[in-house]
């Protein structure tokens, strides 16, 4: 998963809302806000690491907290690959939070699903017009069962990872529905309904 999606990930798990997405030098800077607490987080996301091993050091870390600092962020998240031990201790010592390939923060199914179906409305939204209120209204389906949209699919498949509690799988589920609202948001006036 890259680090930019484990950004996005988190913050549609978490209830963010992205007012702001800045390209940098060392890689992208999400301005988000908190529907619950409306506090206005920083998650700056390093794709650009500045040392030759691809490890984010300390003074990534130090900058992060002086921008947090200087633009009244109530809190920060640093996403990247990899951290060295001194920017960890940094991350803990400064209260940033740290997401990377080796830690994520873990969820319940039920708050991934709960997820899921956000984005599953918002996305029916874009692309029929509505969210079907009962089974049948998504046309999703042929007269066969053969999915026609992948939005049904992606919905049935998350329907019956939330019944085993498979939460690794529901995560796959939410990863492809935020990559789809990527590529809808992407097209200007495109046909969606080729989702």
């Amino acid at each position: 998963m890259s680090v930019e999606m484990r950004a996005e990930l988190v913050m549609a798990i978490r209830g963010y809302d992205c007012e702001e997405k800045e390209f940098q030098d060392h890689g992208i800077d999400f301005t988000a806000s908190d529907e619950e607490s409306d506090e206005k987080i920083l998650l700056r996301v390093i794709t650009n690491p500045k040392s030759n091993s691809g490890v984010v050091g300390v003074d990534a870390v130090a900058k992060m907290a002086e921008v947090i600092k200087q633009e009244d962020y109530d809190k920060g998240i640093l996403v990247s690959e990899r951290f060295s031990g001194a920017a960890r201790n940094e991350m803990r010592r400064k209260g940033i939070q740290m997401i990377s390939e080796r830690y994520m923060p873990s969820f319940t199914p039920q708050k991934l699903y709960l997820t899921i179906q956000d984005c599953m409305d918002s996305l029916c939204k874009i692309k029929c017009g509505r969210i079907p209120e009962k089974e049948a209204d998504c046309e999703g389906r042929d007269s066969d069962g053969n999915y026609l949209c992948r939005i049904r699919l992606v919905s049935d498949n998350a329907s019956f990872h939330f019944q085993r509690a498979w939460t690794d799988l529901l995560g796959e589920d939410l990863k492809q529905l935020l990559t789809l609202q990527r590529s809808i948001g992407r097209q200007n006036d495109g046909d969606n309904k080729n989702v």
